[in-house]
């Protein structure tokens, strides 16, 4: 089971790396998986993780009070809004589809940004 778990967390990072430089790939979202995954399969990798400098930051505001960075769920929610409505708009066909991928993009949207941001302005919340 631990040699699933690690592969599991291997292809998270993988994905949340490549959501870096992909508008379509949600980062935060992978990088929490793969940390679950490693923290049941590889207590080194789990710490590595945990202490990279760009990856570490978004597990560990995660872990420690539930909350998302304010800077990580704003990019979060432009990049949800641009994916979806390409998808939408380009490759997704017939009516029916086309809203019912709105509703899940709205929805996963909604969910985003009740998500708390600690270093969020006063105003934005």
């Amino acid at each position: 089971m631990r040699l699933v778990f690690a592969g599991l967390g291997t292809l998270f990072v993988l994905l949340g790396v490549l959501g870096l430089f992909l508008p379509v790939l949600p980062t935060t979202p992978f990088l929490l998986l793969a940390a679950a995954c490693y923290a049941r399969s590889s207590r080194r990798i789990f710490n590595w993780l945990l202490n990279q400098p760009h990856l570490g930051p978004l597990i560990r505001e995660w872990r420690e009070h539930r909350s998302m960075p304010y800077c990580a769920k704003r990019k979060a929610l432009w990049l949800i809004a641009l994916s979806f409505g390409i998808s939408i708009g380009f490759f997704v066909p017939g009516w029916p589809a086309k809203l019912a991928m709105g509703a899940v993009g709205l929805a996963l949207m909604i969910w985003i940004a009740r998500i708390p941001s600690r270093d969020a302005p006063s105003d934005a919340d």
